[in-house]
């Protein structure tokens, strides 16, 4: 009995240390990014930094404002959620209730690779693919917010369905069941009482996603163009917040080092805002 008593509290001290380590982590990342970043945003000029229209570290002088990847990380995530989410949720609801088991054991592990490759094995499926289709179909070089909206909404799908998935699966059978014998058909039942009823799995799943699209870099580097100015059309090239800090990081010195790693503040800002929109949702959806 002593020896087991003295297993569990081992076991609670790890749990805590690692709970620990996990807080003192973020807690070290923010207190990096905000310390070298805020002090940037005060030479920049609050406002010169984030409403600005060019970015030209080169000039003298020079110039930082991110607007322009504000709006070119917004476009593509939002172009990537379009695409990604119905195609996601229908998809797991087609693994969840209706694909037959023969199938279902060939797609889940389909679905599962496409978590595990890696994203520059995408940006080139994405180069030598998407590019050349979106150029031939609608003009332009192909290197596009569309052709980056593509393979986000491509990439995001795993997230997307395997989180739907195990939320659907999770909602309780008697409510299907109860529906049905009402008269309910079955996709009335499914689209009516199973989704409503794991809407809170799917909020986390298209958040997950979401922040998927924000913090994907080598992938969008390769498809998007990289050209630092406003966004003009879904046919033109951009360039995300993310992409703007691995391109330049490299040889970047002084202030705009430090300019970068703002950008990675309001970065972590976007982020932080999604999770409190849907901490917010889900309270919203219990009360």
């Amino acid at each position: 009995m002593r020896e087991q008593s003295l297993r569990e509290n081992l076991m609670k001290a790890v749990f805590l240390t690692s709970a620990l380590i996990s807080i003192l982590t973020v807690a070290l990342i923010c207190l990096f990014l905000f310390a070298n970043g805020i002090p940037a945003m005060g030479k920049i000029g609050f406002f010169r930094f984030l409403l600005g229209r060019e970015w030209s570290p080169s000039d003298l002088p020079p110039a930082f404002g991110i607007l322009p990847m504000m709006l070119g990380s917004l476009y593509v995530t939002a172009g990537s959620i379009l695409i990604g989410v119905p195609i996601g949720i229908f998809t797991a609801v087609f693994l969840a209730k209706v694909c037959p088991k023969p199938l279902y054991r060939v797609l889940k592990p389909a679905v599962d690779l496409l978590a595990g490759i890696p994203s520059v094995v995408y940006g080139f499926f994405g180069l030598v693919t998407i590019v050349p289709m979106v150029r031939r179909m609608f003009g332009g070089n192909g290197s596009s917010i569309l052709a980056a909206s593509l393979l986000l909404g491509l990439m995001i799908l795993p997230t997307i369905i395997g989180i739907t998935e195990s939320a659907i699966r999770a909602v309780p059978g008697e409510l299907y069941d109860g529906a049905v014998a009402l008269g309910a058909s079955h996709e009335r039942a499914v689209f009516r009482v199973l989704l409503p009823a794991a809407k809170s799995g799917i909020l986390a799943a298209v958040v997950l996603g979401i922040g998927r699209a924000i913090g994907e870099t080598m992938a969008v580097i390769m498809v998007a163009g990289n050209q630092a100015r406003m966004p003009e059309g879904i046919l033109k090239g951009v360039r995300t917040l993310t992409a703007n800090i691995v391109l330049e990081m490299g040889y970047a010195a002084e202030l705009h080092r430090e300019a970068l790693i703002a950008t990675g503040v309001v970065l972590f800002v976007f982020i932080l805002l999604i999770n409190l929109l849907f901490s917010a949702l889900r309270k919203e959806g219990r009360s």
